[in-house]
């Protein structure tokens, strides 16, 4: 009796029904994916920092006789191996390097003057990233008004002359789109130099001046990606209930592709414009060496020649940590952008 007395509900209250745990919301599976994320970005780079190290190891060439030169007794080139560790098993070799990497210590080029492979680094790598950023911002600026021509009327005048004239400029390699550049705006017209550099620290506009053409040589192989990727994403979505909608009401239609059409049709792209800004940095070989710039594409072709295994080795391991961390950043992006990823929808 007792017991039916206390389990009784008081009067004028409701009695409380249990409540149910809430699932994680969007951010935490956002943050879940983020922690997942970077946990697969250590072993991404442990795998590569492995495979650079041993792919570098593999170059023909002795680092003893590149530093001694030829015509030297064998003591003195086996003395060389023995301080620089090649004695050792080579795994032995990969976590001593590792461990120096950890410390941003990547040893000394064995080329005279000997200089700190870190200070060669920090020197070529920004040259890199400013010709990839600045060609990605120009492929964007140029893609996204054609995407939008194309996609106004599909299979009109401007559709075809747009996807015609990007078909054109993806079957150029870039070697020949950079010789054809240089045989006009070098050589006959005399407006730009071939093989000249001024840092954006020094001179901001002698900069943007020698960085043009080298900029436009790798911008030309992304514009077409770009533009069809989004006229494609962007026909898709001006068919969508919600931009009929918005014509019915007579909203203009540079209205209805700039805020209403064109962020729903650029997750694709943004995907695109990170694999392909983590890719320039390692791809602008071809245009360095065209051009003479002083970067990262340059660096590794001279050590690679000369058998410089310590500047090849922290070359290619920047850049394939950048490429990483890229891909990293527009995972996330891309997660915080698109709210079906933020409800943990597929």
């Amino acid at each position: 009796m007792v017991q039916d007395v206390q389990a009784a509900p008081r009067p004028g209250r409701s009695p409380r029904t249990p409540r149910t745990p809430r699932s994680p919301g969007g951010a935490g599976r956002l943050a879940a994916r983020l922690s997942g994320r970077l946990g697969q970005l250590v072993i991404v780079l442990l795998i590569v920092s492995f495979g650079t190290f041993m792919l570098s190891a593999l170059l023909p060439g002795d680092p003893a006789v590149a530093i001694l030169g030829e015509d030297q007794p064998p003591e003195a080139y086996e003395q060389v191996r023995q301080q620089l560790g090649l004695d050792q098993p080579l795994l032995t070799r990969y976590f001593d390097w590792l461990g120096s990497v950890v410390r941003f210590d990547f040893g000394t080029s064995l080329i005279p003057p000997h200089q700190e492979v870190a200070d060669q680094l920090r020197a070529a790598f920004p040259v890199s990233l400013q010709l990839a950023v600045m060609a990605l911002l120009l492929a964007l600026v140029i893609s996204i008004p054609l995407a939008m021509l194309s996609a106004y009327r599909p299979g009109g005048f401007l559709d075809r002359l747009i996807s015609a004239g990007t078909f054109a400029i993806l079957a150029v390699p870039s070697f020949v789109a950079g010789l054809l550049l240089i045989a006009v705006a070098v050589n006959q017209l005399g407006l730009f130099p071939r093989a000249h550099w001024v840092r954006i620290s020094d001179s901001v506009p002698d900069n943007l001046y020698h960085a043009f053409l080298p900029v436009l040589t790798i911008a030309l192989l992304e514009i077409p990606a770009f533009t069809r990727v989004l006229r494609g994403d962007l026909v898709t979505t001006l068919q969508e209930d919600f931009v009929l909608a918005s014509r019915a009401k007579g909203m203009p239609s540079w209205r209805i592709m700039l805020f209403d059409a064109f962020r729903p049709s650029s997750y694709a792209m943004i995907t695109i414009i990170g694999l392909s800004l983590a890719q320039l940095i390692g791809s602008t070989v071809i245009v360095e060496v065209l051009f003479a710039l002083p970067g990262m594409g340059s660096l590794v072709v001279d050590a690679a020649g000369q058998g410089d295994l310590p500047v090849v080795q922290g070359a290619v391991l920047v850049i394939a940590f950048t490429y990483v961390v890229i891909n990293t950043a527009v995972d996330a992006a891309y997660s915080i952008v698109d709210p079906r990823i933020r409800r943990g929808q597929s």
